[in-house]
């Protein structure tokens, strides 16, 4: 057990040194720019959150329940977006396919682009479809 509480207790320490750190870093930040800056919790240095009770606010610590009574400014974030006007393709979804000497039945053009698809179950071999380069017309082979 003793061990324990000295591994919490450096573990404290190390927190607390970090979170010095931490405000010196926004001290000199404060100096350069008026704005909002985090607060800590002086006991378990934990961020503390502000809570508004009434017409107070106040700053809280979620984990150890502190209270700090400390001028708060509300800030509000927002992300602005920009509207866009429909959408814009660049490309069309095509896929490039391998092409073939094949007759096409329809307009007896020799060249066609070909792909294996499997529509039976695994143990029977693919079908392989074929799509006309001139007139776009589909038939299919079963081998």
């Amino acid at each position: 057990m003793a061990k324990k509480a000295k591994k919490v207790k450096k573990h404290s320490s190390a927190r607390k040194k970090a979170v010095k750190q931490i405000r010196k870093l926004f001290k000199n930040e404060e100096q350069k720019k008026p704005a909002a800056s985090i607060e800590f919790c002086d006991k378990c240095a934990s961020i503390m959150v502000p809570v508004k009770k009434g017409s107070n606010t106040y700053l809280k610590c979620r984990r150890c329940g502190a209270e700090k009574k400390k001028e708060v400014k509300a800030l509000k974030i927002t992300e602005a977006q920009k509207k866009t006007k429909g959408v814009t393709i660049l490309e069309k979804d095509t896929t490039p396919l391998p092409m073939v000497e094949m007759k096409c039945e329809k307009c007896n053009n020799t060249h066609a682009y070909f792909w294996l698809q499997q529509t039976r179950s695994a143990d029977e071999p693919p079908t392989q479809f074929f799509r006309c380069t001139k007139c776009k017309y589909t038939w299919r082979e079963y081998k």
